[in-house]
């Protein structure tokens, strides 16, 4: 029946009302090989994973217009990316396709069930998954760039919405701190806001066949279906399932959710069913939109280490977890000192990521490199001159979570300092402002 009504779903898309876009669409997968012995990414202190459900992957999309640059989006499912392996495989992706670094956008799904790609709290990254992730980015593009099609692929877009799968997870206590971990028993008010959007982006054959298929969405993305395995988690396991449906490749690019989690009751299971439901039904009522040409600008942006007091910062971290895990919090302690003590030399140098842009139609996709507040994204969307504008966090690299001014001063682990949260405040607000003058500068363009 689900297949049926998916087929379904498939026959009704708007048939071609508009001339043949001259559009070009090839897209792959390529496995993440992993095992079991990798310390997994995503928690506190070095654990580990038995077995696996679902794929790993890096999957991309490339897509070809005549008189414009290729672009090329890419997912992998990776807790984040940093820039030192992704500068990389983007070097070697220019050399073996002609697809600039500055028309890459490689984007991390920040699934907490695949091996640690990077050094954050109590373990370090595993060099050899590390490696294996900047060839399949590699190889995920190389695939996609040699299975373009199609001269006349149609885009359809759709904003669909999902706003039951996750909540804003940064929740005022009744002693005035921010909730993190352990029990969520004296609630008083959610912080900040949570976005529901779902953008589904679509390309189809002049036969009516998908070839690619891109969603966005807004939640931390934790939760498998069995515990302690490697698992895309419920936004990947959704995109393989549907792969299977619509026979097409199915890509997943992270929104701005560093401060939203599925705290709603919702288990991974049924994440996955109503993932696939919100967007099977975005699917049904996307529509065609032209494709002049394609752009893709990305610009270096510097940011600065705060500063901070380590008897202060000890005191937020002691104080919380003494209180609310009272039975794991020394270990919990041990692993904020350890960071600010790698961090105590490095406080006011200056640091530089990337921003990114994306134009495709009149539809348009930026790429942050952090673990993004939700109130950024919607900021964005809100400042945007395209009232179709996607939001990818942990874009291109990782430099930790970006609060807002006001979540800095409510506290909280987000802005505890660390390898995880460690730009001065004030950077996510800069963040925000430099990519919607890069929007309007590509709306000037247009």
């Amino acid at each position: 029946m689900k297949v049926l009504m998916v087929c379904a779903a498939l026959c009704a898309l708007p048939a071609t009302v508009l001339a043949a876009s001259d559009l070009r669409v090839g897209a792959a997968a390529v496995n993440l090989v992993a095992d079991d012995s990798m310390v997994v990414g995503g928690g506190i202190g070095p654990g580990k994973a038995t077995g696996q459900e679902g794929e790993l992957r890096a999957v991309a999309v490339v897509l070809e217009k005549p008189g414009s640059p290729k672009v090329a989006i890419v997912a992998c499912d990776v807790l984040f990316l940093t820039r030192d392996f992704v500068d990389a495989a983007l070097a070697q992706i220019a050399k073996s396709t002609g697809i600039q670094p500055d028309h890459v956008l490689a984007n991390a799904t920040h699934t907490h069930h695949a091996p640690s790609t990077g050094t954050i709290h109590g373990y370090q990254r595993d060099e050899a998954f590390t490696h294996r992730v900047q060839d399949a980015i590699v190889q995920s593009v190389e695939q996609a760039n040699s299975r373009l099609e199609g001269g006349d692929c149609e885009f359809l877009y759709k904003l669909g919405e999902e706003n039951t799968v996750g909540a804003n997870s940064r929740v005022l206590l009744s002693d005035n701190t921010i909730w993190w971990t352990g029990p969520l028993n004296d609630p008083l008010r959610h912080t900040g806001p949570f976005d529901p959007q779902l953008p589904v982006l679509a390309f189809r054959t002049p036969e009516q066949k998908l070839r690619a298929l891109i969603y966005n969405h807004s939640t931390h993305t934790i939760g498998a279906r069995n515990p302690g395995v490697r698992s895309p988690s419920f936004y990947g396991l959704a995109a393989q399932e549907l792969e299977s449906q619509l026979g097409c490749t199915v890509e997943f690019l992270e929104g701005a959710s560093g401060s939203t989690h599925n705290i709603t009751g919702v288990t991974p299971d049924e994440a996955v069913r109503r993932m696939k439901k919100a967007i099977t039904e975005a699917l049904a009522e996307a529509q065609r939109h032209e494709v002049t040409k394609l752009v893709s600008i990305k610009r270096t942006f510097e940011f600065k280490v705060r500063t901070f007091d380590e008897s202060v910062e000890d005191e937020k971290v002691s104080s919380y977890c003494r209180k609310r895990i009272p039975q794991g919090a020394d270990g919990v302690i041990d692993v904020f000192r350890n960071m600010r003590r790698v961090l105590k030399g490095e406080q006011g140098k200056t640091r530089e990521t990337f921003l990114q842009a994306i134009l495709i139609g009149d539809v348009a996709v930026v790429g942050v490199p952090a673990e993004y507040f939700t109130i950024f994204g919607v900021d964005i969307k809100k400042r945007s001159p395209f009232p179709n504008t996607v939001v990818a966090e942990l874009a291109n690299d990782w430099i930790g979570y970006l609060p807002n001014r006001e979540g800095h001063q409510l506290g909280g682990y987000q802005t505890w300092m660390g390898l995880h949260s460690y730009a001065e405040v004030g950077t996510g607000e800069r963040v925000t402002d430099t990519i919607v003058e890069m929007l309007n500068e590509l709306a000037a363009q247009k």
